[in-house]
């Protein structure tokens, strides 16, 4: 696979862009979840991993290690099933800056750190239910595959579970 130049400028995100970064969440919450801003400082202060494009106004991607305290079915699921991992609990593109590569160039991103930190594998969960078809096609583009699947939410919604092995 042809990779792209790396064309846009990736920052480090923290408690001083949860106002760029909450409107972006919120406007994007049926794919991820609503946060408020007591949930979204709690969940980049246990982020192994927060980046992100124009403060995270535009992009951003926010991913955790085995080793956060996180209370999520999803990231329960995955300390279950491995001993290490980087989650991957968002990745949001506004709707004006799709189609240019931002989620790639994070994903890439992202990978370097898992494997300069010595980790061996990046996970995440996409809806099946409702279908986020978009999602599952860009995830198997980039490497994922499926290793489980669950239905979460009292029944109101089904995720399949996804990881990124590398080699060591």
């Amino acid at each position: 696979m042809r990779q792209s130049p790396k064309t846009h400028d990736i920052q480090d995100l923290g408690i001083s862009d949860v106002p760029y970064i909450l409107p972006l969440n919120n406007a994007h919450a049926t794919e991820t979840s609503v946060l408020d801003e007591t949930s979204l400082t709690a969940l980049l202060s246990m982020a192994f991993y927060a980046r992100g494009i124009d403060r995270g106004a535009t992009a951003l991607l926010i991913a955790l290690d085995h080793t956060a305290s996180y209370i999520n079915p999803n990231f329960s699921w995955f300390k279950t099933h491995h001993e290490s991992f980087i989650y991957i609990d968002r990745v949001i593109v506004s709707g004006a800056a799709r189609g240019q590569g931002l989620a790639r160039e994070l994903y890439q991103d992202i990978f370097a750190a898992a494997k300069q930190s010595g980790h061996d594998r990046v996970v995440c969960e996409v809806n099946i239910n409702p279908p986020n078809p978009i999602s599952e096609a860009f995830h198997a583009t980039m490497g994922f595959v499926g290793v489980g699947q669950a239905t979460i939410h009292n029944g109101t919604k089904s995720v399949r579970y996804l990881e990124r092995a590398f080699l060591r």
